[in-house]
């Protein structure tokens, strides 16, 4: 991992340590890491696949709003976040990599320092029953 500020070390810290889906971005929207719950759900793991851009990680699930239309990354609560650096919550649909569909809750949060520096964003997800 690269030299990175302490909160953004401690959100990692704390993602490898929860039982749900967790990616945390920089500043610019490149995904610096994500934890093993989020591994079974792109299927590979992070040290295969490193850090992406936002325009390869906002498209890797093909996101559908509730009647079933694309959805386009601006929309996404993470990167609302990164944009406007607040919290968002939305549900939605994913198409994951192995083509299912798939009913998904997502929290996203900037990562503020200190000193009031805007870091990074977090989002934290899960899947919904199917209705």
């Amino acid at each position: 991992m690269a030299a990175y500020e302490i909160e953004i070390i401690l959100n990692r810290q704390l993602a490898d340590c929860l039982s749900i889906p967790v990616f945390i971005t920089d500043i610019l929207g490149n995904l610096i890491f994500y934890n093993e719950p989020a591994e079974q759900v792109l299927g590979k793991r992070f040290e295969e696949t490193g850090e992406m851009p936002v325009e390869e990680w906002s498209t890797v699930f093909k996101p559908l709003d509730n009647d079933g239309h694309p959805m386009a990354p601006e929309e996404l609560p993470l990167v609302k976040t990164l944009s406007d650096q607040c919290p968002y919550h939305k549900s939605f649909q994913i198409i994951s990599l192995k083509g299912k569909k798939q009913p998904i809750s997502v929290t996203s949060y900037p990562i503020i320092s200190r000193s009031g520096n805007f870091l990074g964003a977090v989002a934290i997800f899960w899947k919904q029953k199917l209705k």
